[in-house]
């Protein structure tokens, strides 16, 4: 909860109470509720999950300010009930409140202040094969975090977007695919960034090394956005990319808004995810292709272009070892949690590369490898016999091109522990979407093997921070 929240809900309490209080007192709890709900109303802003505390609070400073005019014999067959419900009312809404929270995202503990911007790219040279029109080219949205430098007083970017249409059309997005009407999410906007939009790019260097992040089928780059800062404020340019169409919501700046709607066009067909995967691999390599021009045009040369990983989460973590064994320019990659795709006559990548896994789906493979699998646990995973016997073959055939790679799980994690989204809530964790790891050390871990992957293999330096995690 914000300060102006726990005060309200802290006053709201006291004015339960002021019987036995002396009248000046009491009246003083009743104005000063009404001065922190203004306060609070005005500097921090409204949502929905204080609603209940707005409403008991207002008719509460009221019986409390005018107590003196207030007969007893009309006061205490009330006193029993509104203690009742108004306790009823704090526990529910600090309950709302501190489970659908508003949150910044977490302070990067690097050297460098993180800057960041966003581009509108249009590959020219390839028709979008997602849309109806045949005229469409592919456009993509990228956004860019940095070390910075001359902040000059500078305010934090919001992780969503400001004008307020565009917001309302994204968050109704988001909503649709959790199920809940778009107001239940009306409160992301006051999520703060740790970035500063447009800043300088740090002169303490003179290249930094680039990461480029993909993110999950139906997600979004927004839930990368901690990640990216973390590498950001340790001397990387972090490069996150949203696969349109294969997205949440993605906002151009002409106001269009476009969401989910691959899987029309893939007619359901489990070998079309080869040739989405295409896309998004084709996606990454215009993307690198066309850091060179924002290179000179943009950053002042700082990016290093010989030092270039890239990594992602889910479907974005197979984009990311796809583009990796295809793509010469990058030296480096990191799967976070993702089954690949293309398999067939690959050889064994060698390059350094990473894979990240979640406890479940370590445990979930191991058993299938061995052949040690319950009817019951194939249905539970959703899939049917022969659609889960065909992951099985493809795992086999994963596991001869990865031989060389890296692996590691941490434990207690579920799929969504490798994103931004298990900072957003804890009932998360009822949902199966992330684990019994608390979001915040499982951030913090995930951090930490990332950063300390990427200075191994693109400083060329490791002090085995992540080395450490048990």
């Amino acid at each position: 909860m914000r300060i102006f929240e726990i005060l309200l809900t802290f006053l709201t309490f006291v004015m339960l109470f002021q019987q036995t209080m002396p009248r000046k007192l009491a009246a003083s709890a009743g104005f000063a509720s009404i001065a922190v709900l203004a306060g609070q109303l005005f500097f921090e802003g409204y949502r929905w999950q204080m609603v209940l505390i707005y409403l008991i609070s207002i008719p509460l400073a009221f019986i409390t300010i005018i107590r003196k005019r207030l007969p007893n014999r009309r006061w205490r067959p009330l006193k029993y009930g509104l203690y009742v419900l108004t306790f009823t009312i704090l526990a529910f809404s600090v309950f709302l409140s501190v489970y659908l929270p508003v949150f910044n995202l977490p302070k990067p503990d690097g050297a460098y202040s993180v800057g960041t911007k966003t581009f509108h790219l249009t590959d020219r040279g390839r028709e979008e094969s997602l849309t109806n029109n045949p005229h469409d080219k592919r456009e993509l949205m990228i956004q860019v975090w940095y070390p910075a430098q001359d902040l000059n007083g500078q305010k934090q970017a919001p992780l969503f977007p400001e004008d307020a249409s565009t917001f309302h059309e994204y968050i109704e997005r988001f909503a649709d695919g959790f199920g809940l009407p778009a107001f239940a999410l009306d409160y992301w906007r006051y999520i703060k960034t740790n970035s500063y939009e447009n800043a300088t790019i740090s002169s303490a260097e003179a290249r930094y090394p680039v990461v480029i992040v993909s993110h999950g089928f139906g997600t979004s780059r927004l839930l990368h956005a901690s990640q990216a800062e973390h590498l950001a404020s340790h001397g990387f340019v972090t490069v996150a990319i949203d696969h349109t169409y294969s997205t949440t919501a993605t906002a151009f700046p002409d106001g269009r808004v476009t969401g989910l709607t691959t899987e029309q066009y893939l007619n359901g067909a489990s070998e079309n995810i080869d040739k989405l995967g295409n896309i998004w691999t084709q996606d990454a390599d215009f993307v690198i292709d066309q850091l060179n021009q924002l290179n000179r045009d943009a950053f002042e040369r700082k990016l290093d272009m010989d030092n270039i990983g890239m990594m992602g989460h889910s479907f974005g973590g197979a984009t990311a070892f796809n583009t990796a064994y295809s793509n010469h320019r990058i030296k480096a990659g990191i799967n976070m949690d993702g089954s690949l795709y293309n398999v067939n006559d690959k050889q064994a990548i060698s390059k350094p590369f990473l894979f990240m896994e979640s406890s479940s789906f370590i445990d979930l493979k191991n058993k299938a490898l061995s052949g040690n699998i319950s009817e019951e646990e194939i249905k539970n995973s959703g899939l049917t016999k022969e659609e889960f016997n065909k992951m099985i073959e493809e795992r086999k055939r994963e596991y001869k091109i990865i031989d060389q790679a890296s692996m590691v799980y941490i434990e207690g994690t579920e799929h969504y522990n490798f994103t931004d989204l298990q900072l957003y809530s804890k009932l998360l964790k009822l949902l199966g979407m992330t684990g019994d790891i608390d979001g915040k050390r499982s951030a913090n871990i995930v951090n930490q093997y990332v950063l300390d992957f990427f200075n191994k293999h693109l400083k060329e330096t490791s002090d085995g921070t992540s080395l450490h995690h048990e």
